[in-house]
């Protein structure tokens, strides 16, 4: 196996346009597992470990965006400024593995990997996130929606690079929470993102590990803001709650595998987006 180590984004830049059909690996905590099962055997590798332009963020001077490096670990998103700035991303970022994993994984691995079950993805679809991508010949910017095209599938081209996601802050209640087999370091079975944009009144879903690829619930977001005041702290009824609960649990695309069946899905995903519409709901 050849391993390049850029430290540099150019450097990286170069790296991949010279040689496309290189793998690509960021905190390797996904890759890592296929080669080690012999299910992955890649050849050619450059590491993005060492270039520390991937590992920046910075708030829009304007405040209303924040654009997180593809290369900052987990374990920087769970508390301080960012935290603030996004608490759906500081939880989801709180429940992926061990420190050790935290210290290592990233959302570019997470986007590069594009599993359903990454726990940063509904977060970032729930908040209708922008992917930068560099090539030696240019950028590009696509809406996460069409970034991810299916399972483990996503719309990087050969030579491309995600460097970095954007991100609106967003006045109001959010927040994400998953269910897996047991209580930590574990993979989604089942996930959710629920996101309050009292701004442009809008609510938005996103769930994961429940369809090919990350599913935003358009439908339950319309009726539920049509069902709420979203200027004030509303009271959830119980007939309310259950409602958007089955609403949610249809919209999923579930399927029996070996960690879950798809009937437990439709009732985790039900019961996550209820628990969260109750807190965001909660004085």
């Amino acid at each position: 196996m050849t391993v390049a180590v850029p430290t540099s984004l150019s450097d990286a830049l170069a790296a991949i346009a010279q040689n496309p059909a290189a793998q690509i690996i960021q905190g390797g905590t996904d890759l890592m597992v296929e080669i080690n099962f012999n299910r992955r055997k890649p050849t050619d590798v450059i590491a993005l470990r060492r270039v520390l332009e991937l590992r920046e963020w910075s708030i829009a001077k304007d405040g209303s965006t924040i654009t997180i490096g593809a290369g900052l670990p987990y374990a920087q998103m769970e508390d301080d400024e960012i935290a603030r700035l996004v608490p759906a991303l500081a939880q989801a970022a709180r429940t992926v593995g061990s420190p050790q994993i935290r210290a290592a994984g990233s959302i570019g691995g997470n986007l590069g990997t594009c599993s359903p079950a990454g726990d940063a993805l509904p977060v970032l679809s729930a908040l209708d996130a922008i992917v930068h991508l560099r090539s030696s010949t240019g950028a590009r910017n696509i809406s996460v929606h069409e970034f991810m095209v299916g399972v483990k599938r996503n719309a990087r081209a050969p030579d491309e690079i995600i460097v970095s996601v954007t991100l609106p802050i967003v006045t109001g209640w959010q927040g994400y929470a998953k269910v897996g087999v047991r209580n930590a370091m574990v993979i989604s079975i089942a996930s959710c993102c629920l996101a309050v944009d009292r701004t442009n009144s809008a609510i938005r879903i996103a769930l994961g590990a429940v369809g090919p690829t990350i599913i935003r619930c358009r439908a339950t977001e319309a009726w539920l803001t049509s069902q709420l005041d979203l200027s004030s702290v509303n009271t959830v009824s119980t007939n309310l709650l259950k409602e958007f609960g089955d609403r949610v649990a249809q919209e999923a695309k579930p399927i029996d595998d070996h960690r879950s069946t798809a009937v437990y899905r439709r009732h985790a995903v039900s019961t996550l987006a209820k628990r969260l519409l109750t807190r965001a709901n909660t004085p």
